[in-house]
C-alpha cells in the first residue's frame, strides 16, 4: 500500500482532495489529508508530495506506432526549406552503407517556396542509394531515381487505382508519389523490420511516451505492429495500453481468429476496422464537394457510400466497429450517409451499438455537424492540426476553414470528442495537444493571442478528458482506466505545476516528473527527491 498526500489532485467529483491511497494497482481511496492519514499505519509508503499536481495518465487516440518508432531513425525533413531537406538527407546518407536505404519524414511541399522536390534533386545527395522521404502528411512520398528503378517504376507505369505517380511534361516520373496505392510501390520493396526488431523499437519508444506523459494509445499501424504487440504481451514486456485499430488489408486474418471490437485486455485490445475514405489536405486529396481555392481539383474519395455499407455491414456481422479516415467535407458527408445506413442495419439485424468512428473531420459542412452527435458517430481528432495546418487550410479552403477543425462546434453539438496527434504526422507529446486545442496557437504564439478561428477552442477540462477518460470509455473502459477515484488504475501523472493555474500558452511547455502504471513507477525525473 502507498499513499502519496499534500498534493494537487485533479479528479473531478472530488474538489478537496489532497491525498490518495494506492493498493494492488489501484486507487482505493481518495480523500482529503486527514481522511487518509487517519489510516497511513497500514502504508508501506508514505510520500510527502510537497504540493505537486497529480493528473491521470494521458492516452493518445490516434498514433502510428511503427511508423513513430522508425522515425527515431530517419531524416528529419521537416525543414522550412528544400535545400535544408537535401542537406539533411545529404548527411544521413554518408553515414550509411552503400546498398542501404534513406529513409526521412516529415517534408511539406506547402511551407518550401520551391515547392515538391525531384528525384534528381535526391540522386545529387544520395552517393547511389536508394532514397524514399515520406510526407509529414503521410500521404505522399518523395523517391530518388534508384528507388524508383528498384520498385519498377518508369515511363509506362499507369497510376495505381487510389493513388498517382506524378509525371513532368514528357511522362517521366518525377519522383513524387500521391496516396498509399502510390507511395506502397516503393515502400513495399524496403526491407521490413522483423517482428522481434519492432519489438525492440517498441519497448524503447514507450520509455518515451512515458517520459511524456502517455500510459497508452490508439494504434492505427499494420499486421507487423500487432504482431509485435502480441510478442510484447505474451513475455510480460508491454507495460502501455495499446488499442489495436485493425488494418483493412488484414481484415480477413482477424475474423478468421474470431477477433472482435474490445476483445482483449487493458494492456493489449482490439478498436475497429481502419478505413480510408480519402487522401489529405495537404497534397489536396482530401475530397471536397466544391474545389480547392484557385482550382477545379475536388480531391479523391476512396469509397463509395455503398461500398463502406458493404464493408461494414461484413465487420459489423463479425464484432468489429468502424473507423474511417475523413478530411474533406464531402469525405465526412458521404462516412455520415453510410453510417447512418449502417445504424439502420445494426437496429435491423440486432447487432451491438458499436462505437463507430471519424478519423480526423477536419472539414465538414455546417449542416452535417450535428450528425456525428445524432448517430454516435466518434469525433476522433487530432487538436494540434488546426494551428499546424492553418496556413495552409486558408489557402486552399478559403471561407471554408472557418468550418475546419471545429473541435469546439462539434462538442457543442452533443459529438463525443477523443483526442489524438496522428504521430509521426505531428509532435506526439500530448501537452502540445492540449495546449493547440485551448488555444488554437502555435508554439511560437501564432496567429496571435485569441488563436486561429478562437470560437472553436476547448476548455481545458474538455482537453484532459479527451486525452484521458473519453479514449478509455469508447473502448469499454471507461469503468476502471482514464479517471483518478477509487477503483480506478493508479495511472498517474506528477506534474511541477498545475495546469489549471499556469497560463494557457505554457501548456505545451509542461513536462511530468513521474508517470506511473497501475502505481507503479515508470519514469521518474531525476529531479524529483524521493523515490516512488
Amino acid at each position: 500500500m502507498k499513499i502519496l498526500h499534500n498534493a494537487q489532485i485533479y479528479a473531478p467529483g472530488y474538489p478537496d482532495a489532497t491525498a490518495l491511497v494506492i493498493d494492488r494497482g489501484r486507487i482505493l481511496a481518495l480523500g482529503t489529508e486527514q481522511d487518509i492519514l487517519s489510516g497511513s499505519a497500514q502504508a508501506e509508503t508514505l510520500i510527502d508530495l510537497n504540493g505537486i499536481t497529480i493528473w491521470p495518465g494521458l492516452t493518445d487516440a490516434h498514433v502510428h506506432l511503427r511508423y513513430l518508432a522508425e522515425t527515431q531513425a530517419m531524416v528529419d525533413c521537416e525543414t522550412s526549406s528544400l535545400a535544408e531537406c537535401l542537406s539533411r538527407v545529404r548527411s544521413m546518407a554518408r553515414k550509411l552503407p552503400e546498398d542501404a536505404w534513406v529513409r526521412g519524414h516529415g517534408w511539406n511541399q506547402n511551407v518550401w517556396p520551391e515547392g515538391f522536390g525531384t528525384a534528381a534533386m535526391l540522386d545529387a545527395v544520395c552517393g547511389g542509394r536508394p532514397a524514399f522521404l515520406t510526407a509529414k502528411s503521410l500521404h505522399a512520398a518523395w523517391a530518388n531515381s534508384r528507388a524508383l528503378a528498384l520498385a519498377g517504376i518508369d515511363v509506362k507505369t499507369p497510376d495505381p487505382p487510389g493513388g498517382t505517380i506524378q509525371k513532368d511534361a514528357n511522362g517521366n516520373p518525377t519522383g513524387i508519389l500521391l496516396e498509399g496505392e502510390a507511395t506502397a510501390l516503393v515502400e513495399s520493396i524496403i526491407p521490413k523490420p522483423t517482428v522481434d526488431s519492432l519489438a525492440a523499437l517498441f519497448k524503447e519508444l514507450f520509455q518515451e511516451l512515458w517520459r511524456m506523459g502517455l500510459v497508452g494509445v490508439h494504434d492505427f499501424d499494420g499486421y507487423d505492429c500487432w504482431l509485435a504487440l502480441q510478442q510484447l504481451h505474451q513475455s510480460g514486456d508491454l507495460k502501455f495500453r495499446v488499442r489495436k485499430n485493425v488494418p483493412f488489408d488484414h481484415l480477413d486474418d482477424f475474423i478468421a481468429d474470431g477477433l472482435q471490437t474490445d476483445f482483449g485486455d487493458d494492456w493489449l485490445n482490439i478498436g475497429g476496422v481502419k478505413l480510408f475514405s480519402d487522401g489529405a489536405l495537404g497534397p489536396q486529396t482530401g475530397a471536397m464537394l466544391t474545389p480547392y481555392e484557385g482550382s477545379s481539383n475536388i480531391g479523391a474519395l476512396l469509397l463509395t457510400e455503398e461500398e463502406i455499407v458493404k464493408i461494414g455491414k461484413n465487420t459489423g456481422s463479425h464484432g468489429l466497429a468502424l473507423a474511417i479516415h475523413a478530411i474533406g467535407d464531402r469525405a465526412n458527408r458521404v462516412v455520415l450517409n453510410a453510417y447512418e445506413k449502417l445504424r439502420k442495419y445494426e437496429t435491423g439485424q440486432n447487432l451491438p451499438h458499436y462505437h463507430h468512428r471519424i478519423e480526423h473531420v477536419q472539414v465538414i459542412s455546417p449542416e452535417d455537424l450535428p450528425r456525428l452527435a445524432e448517430l454516435d458517430i466518434i469525433a476522433s481528432v487530432q487538436p494540434i492540426h488546426a494551428p499546424s495546418d492553418m496556413l495552409m487550410a486558408d489557402r486552399f479552403l478559403g471561407g471554408r476553414a472557418a468550418w475546419s477543425y471545429a473541435y469546439h462546434s462539434l462538442a457543442e453539438k452533443g459529438a463525443t470528442l477523443v483526442f489524438g496527434s496522428d504521430a509521426p504526422v505531428e509532435p506526439v507529446n500530448p501537452f502540445h495537444g492540449i495546449h493547440a486545442a485551448v488555444t488554437r496557437r502555435r508554439l511560437d504564439g501564432s496567429p496571435g493571442h485569441d488563436g486561429w478561428y478562437p470560437r472553436e477552442r476547448l476548455t481545458l477540462v474538455q482537453a484532459v478528458a479527451g486525452f484521458s477518460h473519453t479514449p478509455a470509455l469508447i473502448g469499454q473502459r471507461g469503468t476502471h482506466l482514464g479517471r483518478i477515484a477509487p477503483g480506478y488504475k493508479a495511472d498517474l501523472l506528477l506534474l511541477p505545476q498545475n495546469p489549471f493555474m499556469a497560463p494557457p500558452e505554457e501548456l505545451a511547455q509542461i513536462s511530468p516528473l513521474a508517470t506511473l502504471i497501475e502505481g507503479h513507477c515508470v519514469y521518474q525525473d531525476a529531479s524529483l527527491p524521493f523515490a516512488l
